[in-house]
């Protein structure tokens, strides 16, 4: 599986592309970090994010992106732009048909870590030994943006199968109200 992971911001947005083996095995791609001057006008700067992901999609044919969820923020201005630019990338994906999933930070940071509070330091030094990589991902976007694409490998199989069990038991119960509709129908 091919997953390409983004660390959603105005400023800074991390991308990058991973490939899922079996079991944990992941392997690097390709990293970066798209930036936009905060001086520009808004719509200039998601139509920079937006040229710059939808060259990525088209470039790494991903089949799968997973993204960061604005969780929360102190900085309402900080979490609307996170929140703007991970629509703009969505949407991206979704003009290509490309599943979209989105993570919490304390997801991305548990499966990469073992710890849903480990600080960004320890998210970078996991995702190192993690990829098998010669130096440390800088600046923490591109380390954020790696960590979201291996929680999403790692955690695809568990999302697939409670999708799988949901719908089966969507459709049991849909029989079963058939059948008790059924029998209430007979009995009059």
């Amino acid at each position: 599986m091919r997953v390409m992971g983004v660390d959603p911001g105005l400023t800074r947005c991390g991308l990058s592309v991973i490939e899922g083996g079996t079991g944990r095995q992941v392997i690097a791609l390709d990293v970066d970090v798209v930036r936009t001057p905060s001086d520009e006008p808004l719509h200039r700067r998601l139509l920079t994010i937006s040229d710059a992901v939808e060259y990525w999609m088209d470039t790494h044919r991903p089949d799968v992106i997973a993204i960061e969820r604005v969780f929360a923020n102190q900085n309402a201005n900080t979490a609307m732009g996170t929140a703007q630019a991970g629509g703009v990338i969505a949407l991206a994906a979704a003009k290509r048909n490309i599943d979209v999933h989105f993570h919490t930070p304390s997801e991305v940071k548990a499966a990469v870590t073992g710890n849903g509070r480990a600080d960004k330091t320890q998210v970078t030094t996991m995702v190192t030994k993690i990829l098998a990589l010669q130096a440390k991902p800088t600046p923490a976007d591109a380390a954020d943006a790696l960590a979201l694409a291996i929680c999403h490998c790692w955690r695809a199989p568990m999302i697939a199968r409670m999708a799988a069990a949901e719908a089966m038991a969507a459709e049991q119960k849909r029989k079963y109200q058939a059948t008790i509709k059924a029998k209430a129908k007979a009995a009059r």
